[in-house]
């Protein structure tokens, strides 16, 4: 480059300098009033009367279903680590209230104020996080210790010590769905007449979940369901000389699946064994 050339490149670039110095007040005064005009992204609005009342420490049952101590252990478990976005905690109540009400991302995203896809994101993200901790929550009994104390619930809950070998108690539940297109649809049109999806559960003594089977269409019996279920097929619980507990919907098993079921009447002689 040759010093004519060099010096008309100086000349200009120092232009251009002294241009962008003098319109730089202006350049600040619209960046400035631009962010103040825009909506801030991921800002709690505390006028959303959910948050408000969550975070004035009322009861978050009515919105949340759950209590605000189950909130801090499942936020625990969940141990999500978000360097951008709502947070946590915010994430967590929104697909709380997804859940808890039933209604549409439509719904939802009215009432905590922010865009339906970020509501969509949301549950799906947080949805994924509950599946993958489920097995730290859901589990049957680990330990010879963990089952006694199992067994002893139910023995206190019955006050007879023939139930002292009681594993568990096995029952269905109806999840209403949309019913599927097509002529598939009817199949999951249950005895009530709604269309669902079956869940099978067996709860401890206290009512807590320790094993979970889902995704039978509403209008299956349950002992199908059961005969399909890994509970049964796989036959590793209850341990040797344990039962589950049922209700007359199941039939009255020893193998592979040790499950008791009401009788009106006792049996005398060898049938009582």
């Amino acid at each position: 480059m040759d010093p004519q050339q060099y010096s008309l490149l100086f000349l200009v670039f120092e232009e251009l300098r002294l241009l962008s110095k003098r319109h730089r007040p202006l350049y600040l005064r619209l960046r400035s009033s631009h962010i103040q005009n825009r909506p801030l992204y991921c800002r709690i609005n505390m006028s959303v009367p959910v948050l408000d009342r969550f975070f004035n420490q009322e009861d978050p049952r009515p919105d949340f279903r759950l209590s605000r101590e189950s909130f801090v252990v499942l936020l625990n478990l969940l141990n999500q680590d978000r360097r951008h976005g709502w947070g946590a905690t915010i994430e967590t109540l929104v697909f709380l209230f997804w859940l808890a009400s039933g209604t549409s991302y439509r719904v939802v995203s009215r009432v905590f104020g922010m865009p339906r896809s970020t509501v969509h994101d949301i549950v799906h993200r947080v949805t994924e996080d509950v599946v993958a901790i489920l097995h730290q929550v859901i589990h049957l009994p680990k330990t010879p210790e963990e089952m006694e104390v199992v067994s002893r619930g139910f023995a206190g809950l019955a006050r007879h010590r023939a139930f002292m070998k009681a594993a568990g108690a096995i029952d269905g539940c109806h999840i209403r769905i949309k019913a599927p297109s097509g002529p598939d649809g009817q199949c999951y049109r249950n005895r009530k007449l709604f269309p669902s999806i079956i869940l099978q559960a067996v709860c401890d003594h206290q009512g807590r979940f320790i094993d979970t089977y889902v995704g039978w269409p509403g209008s299956v019996h349950d002992s199908r369901v059961l005969r399909h279920s890994p509970l049964y097929r796989q036959s590793a619980f209850p341990p040797p000389g344990h039962f589950i507990l049922a209700d007359g919907g199941y039939p009255c098993l020893q193998h592979p699946l040790p499950l008791i079921t009401p009788y009106k009447r006792v049996v005398q002689g060898v049938g009582a064994q």
